[in-house]
């Protein structure tokens, strides 16, 4: 047996990198071909799913050779570490969409002299490949003489069988969803409806291949976060016993009623309502089972007992009376939260080359780090990034050029049609050339202007088919999910005029103010000049989006401050008189008769 590593190359990319290593005969190897087939990763994940590697697809180039299955294959990947909830596993896809998943052998740092993360597994079929982090699945049997079982995902999530609660032994399979504070949170914002929901357990899934009725009741133990407030209030009611404790005989003398009605208005302040809510198939949907009794139990635990199966469930903790048909909503909302990761779309351009731009998605909790990062490759704003949006995994996100501005990938099929493909582990990134369509157009403006228009395609919207083309269409049946309006600097034209005609170009003027003021803001950064010591007329939002923006670049900040000051001035404006004023009044003089000099002479620095 013999490992043979397969390089291949990326559609579209020039690079070639390590596809996987195969493990088998020699005469196996031969006859086995790999590629990278990225563009079709909406099809090989569904939720609860985020893929963490290439998807790979391995062939045999002679039908008439038998592969000597099975064979061992090492493909690498990329996972942060998201807790015991979640494991990796290798999922295989035949030509039909049937899927497998396969339990790593290894998980390797080498593959040889190759240094990297590998996930290796013995297959038995060929087909498309890839690496996914996955809600961990537990199964246990139950037998006859019962059960009492804690999960090893979280031992703080536990299920007690009584004897003889199934005829027979039953196979059970579960995961675990877990629920941020975080999440909760969220929906409370964008709905006061759910403002009442103090908390929730995790998302339960259980599968019971075999379906036997329940003979007796199941006991569940899971946590569900007790009310902070609740917390709070009873440390404060400790602390107000001890104080009143020198007075208590007194106030029971004189005011014997109103004592406790004031503890028992403290102990109804206090109390949380629990509810179960579940799935019993998926053509019912969430229903909430109020017959079900929730006892609280020590550190935030609950339990109850329950006499059928459920698909899912999860237990919601509330503060006050919530009706049941918002628990239903907020359960869905709550359902598709977990599943969907709120990004952000960025189109930045290359400082030194505006004609080069990056457009990339991110998760919306990873911005701030995104945007750090293409500003240390020389990317920069505007536009901004857009407004957050929820994406599912595996949802695309198309969009092309409108106006005056079109792109291009290789520089020269223009105006087509791009795709970005949400992985929430993975960072979907495009970089393109973009030009003016009509030199001659947007006569009236110093730049040509066009806008890069963004919609959302949901898997559902996405044809089963492993050739992916993208669409020409103009998407005239769904709206826009976002834009992006974007400029490009206009050429100066070099026209033989004689000399009497001669004129100043507008654009030069532009070039030379552009110039200007990075020059002025390379001098000012060299003193620390701080951006509210140069006395500009600008809002102090403003300058405080410059510092989100340019977090570590005190050049870049104060470049961009004199940018958008310049922006608000009408156009006939006398620019270098009304910035040499504001020079003077913050103390630098020098600079001021140097920018004036520069200004008159027309000198670029």
């Amino acid at each position: 047996f013999f490992f043979s590593r397969f390089l291949v190359e990326e559609s579209g990319k020039n690079e070639r990198e390590v596809a996987c290593f195969i493990k088998g005969p020699a005469t196996a190897l031969e006859n086995l071909k790999c590629k990278i087939i990225n563009d079709t990763s909406s099809l090989v994940v569904d939720d609860s799913e985020e893929l963490v590697s290439n998807v790979i697809s391995i062939e045999c180039s002679d039908y008439e050779k038998a592969i000597p299955f099975p064979i061992n294959i090492a493909i690498p990947f990329t996972s942060c570490f998201r807790g015991n909830y979640w494991e990796i596993v290798v999922k295989v896809t035949d030509v039909n969409f049937q899927s497998n998943y396969l339990t790593p052998i290894s998980l390797e740092g080498y593959q040889g002299n190759h240094k990297e993360t590998f996930v290796e597994v013995q297959i038995y079929q060929l087909g498309v490949f890839s690496v996914l982090s996955c809600l961990r699945k537990q199964t246990f049997t139950v037998p006859n003489i019962g059960l009492s079982q804690k999960l090893s995902v979280d031992s703080r999530i536990s299920f007690y069988y009584p004897p003889e609660t199934f005829s027979s032994p039953a196979p059970m399979q579960l995961k675990v969803q877990p629920v941020e504070t975080s999440l909760v949170s969220t929906l409370k914002a964008r709905h006061d409806m759910y403002h009442s929901v103090v908390s929730t357990s995790a998302l339960v899934y259980v599968q019971h291949p075999s379906a036997q009725s329940f003979n007796s009741s199941v006991t569940i133990t899971l946590p569900c976060p007790p009310n902070p407030e609740k917390k709070r209030q009873g440390d404060e009611t400790e602390h107000a016993r001890a104080i009143s404790a020198t007075v208590k005989r007194v106030a029971t003398a004189y005011h014997p009623r109103s004592v406790n009605a004031s503890v028992r208005k403290n102990g109804e302040n206090l109390s949380d309502t629990l509810k179960l809510l579940g799935h019993r198939n998926k053509e019912e949907g969430w229903k909430v089972f109020d017959d079900v009794i929730i006892q609280n139990a020590q550190n935030g635990l609950v339990s109850f007992e329950l006499n059928e199966h459920l698909e899912r469930f999860v237990v919601i903790r509330f503060s006050f009376l919530l009706e049941n048909t918002y628990l239903l909503l907020f359960a869905q909302a709550l359902e598709e939260a977990v599943c969907s990761t709120m990004a952000n779309v960025i189109l930045y351009r290359k400082r030194e080359n505006p004609y080069k731009i990056v457009v990339l998605l991110s998760a919306s909790k990873e911005l701030t780090c995104q945007l750090q990062n293409l500003h240390e490759e020389g990317y920069f704003g505007p536009p901004e990034p857009t407004q957050q949006f929820p994406l599912r995994e595996g949802e695309q996100i198309h969009f092309r050029f409108r106006g005056n501005i079109f792109a291009s990938e290789d520089g020269k099929d223009f105006g087509k049609v791009y795709r970005l493909i949400f992985h929430s582990q993975r960072k979907p990134r495009l970089e393109l050339q973009i030009k003016e369509v009509d030199e001659f157009g947007n006569h009236s403006s110093p730049h040509y202007k066009g806008t890069a228009v963004f919609y959302k395609i949901n898997r559902e919207m996405i044809t089963k088919e492993w050739e992916q083309p993208l669409p020409y269409r103009e998407y005239q049946h769904q709206s826009p999910l976002c834009k992006l309006a974007l400029t490009l600097p206009k050429h100066e034209k070099l026209i033989n005029r004689p000399q009497s005609t001669k004129i100043i170009s507008s654009d030069s003027s532009e070039a030379l103010w552009d110039n200007l003021l990075y020059w002025l803001a390379e001098e000012l950064a060299e003193d620390n000049t701080s951006l509210l010591a140069l006395r500009l007329p600008v809002q102090r939002s403003v300058i405080q989006l410059i510092r989100l923006k340019c977090p570590d670049n005190l050049t870049h900040q104060i470049y961009e401050l004199l940018c958008c000051w310049k922006k608000t001035l009408p156009r006939l404006a006398d620019k270098q008189q009304l910035l040499s004023r504001y020079l003077r009044k913050s103390g630098r003089s020098d600079l001021s008769e140097e920018l004036r000099f520069k200004w008159q002479n027309k000198v670029f620095t």
